[in-house]
């Protein structure tokens, strides 16, 4: 679905200049700005040093695409490791969400990371897509965005002993709708998912709809937020907690007081890793995901 509205333009905005304050700390390059508006096209972020760009063949369009994965030193080829898929938030790349906290809680707790592009920096992961500017997104976006998510995890899956009941969904801002949208649509699959701040705002007309999977798989969700984030207001989060007690779903929601949308990822990590860490999948084994393992090499 794709959705084009000025008042959904506005909030993609402003989820977009999020991404850049995100990590006020760190560089950023961002592109110049256009003559009517925000910048447009993708803003980069060098790697964690620990961690590394990867790529593969994506073969709906025989294109090269980007991943960024990170292994714990604590990863053995014998034992089954956790596995993490990061999704990042609109306008930017994995670099954006794979490092700092996160990297420094999956080295102490063994984990294995990746954080697909999802086809490219505004795919939305399949969730509703938001259509910025006088640039139409191809017909098929959130198909292949679904896809390079999906098969970057059999990717993972392929190259490590991943333990399949293990397995756990994260994101924030745009991330954080496709962990709402994938984390239903897959809902067998995952061990616990983890929205950060999500701006799942095309979704929140149907949020019982969305839900109804996560509570017949018994798949416990945790959100976080930051009270004072302008670009994905607490309110309009809260409302999912609201749906997800109703509907008696295992959830935490925490609402950070004094954060916004950017140091909310950082400062509600501890808290994510402590509820992944809580949650395990019960057999049946997971089902097989969409999408199959391409050859990956570092980017050149």
């Amino acid at each position: 679905m794709i959705i084009s509205a000025s008042r959904a333009t506005r909030l993609c905005v402003g989820v977009a200049l999020g991404v850049a304050l995100a990590l006020p700390q760190m560089a950023i390059a961002q592109p110049a700005p256009a003559a009517n508006g925000p910048p447009r096209g993708p803003m980069t972020m060098a790697p964690d040093p620990r961690a590394e760009v990867k790529s593969y063949t994506f073969a709906p369009t025989g294109e090269e695409l980007k991943y960024t994965m990170f292994v714990s030193s604590k990863v053995k080829p014998d034992t089954p490791a956790p596995l993490i898929v990061a999704l990042h938030g609109l306008g930017g790349d994995a670099n954006f969400i794979v490092r700092g906290n996160l990297i420094d809680m999956a080295e102490e707790g063994g984990y294995i990371v990746v954080g697909p592009l999802g086809y490219n920096v505004s795919g939305w992961y399949g969730s509703p897509v938001i259509a910025m500017g006088p640039d139409r997104p191809r017909p098929n976006l959130t198909e292949l965005s679904e896809l390079d998510v999906m098969t970057v995890t059999q990717i993972a899956k392929s190259q490590f002993n991943v333990d399949p009941n293990r397995v756990y969904l994260m994101g924030h801002s745009m991330g954080g709708a496709g962990t709402i949208f994938l984390g239903q649509k897959h809902a067998d699959y995952w061990a616990a998912i983890a929205a950060i701040a999500p701006a799942a705002f095309m979704m929140q007309p149907t949020q019982k709809d969305i839900l109804a999977p996560i509570k017949a798989a018994k798949l416990p969700v945790m959100i976080t937020q930051g009270s004072e984030d302008p670009v994905v207001p607490a309110a309009t989060v809260r409302t999912w907690a609201t749906a997800m007690n109703e509907l008696g779903i295992t959830h935490e929601y925490i609402e950070m007081e004094g954060r916004d949308h950017g140091n909310i990822i950082g400062d509600g990590m501890g808290d994510i890793f402590r509820f992944f860490a809580q949650h395990r999948r019960t057999p049946p084994p997971a089902p097989p995901m969409p999408g199959g393992p391409g050859p990956a090499r570092p980017a050149n």
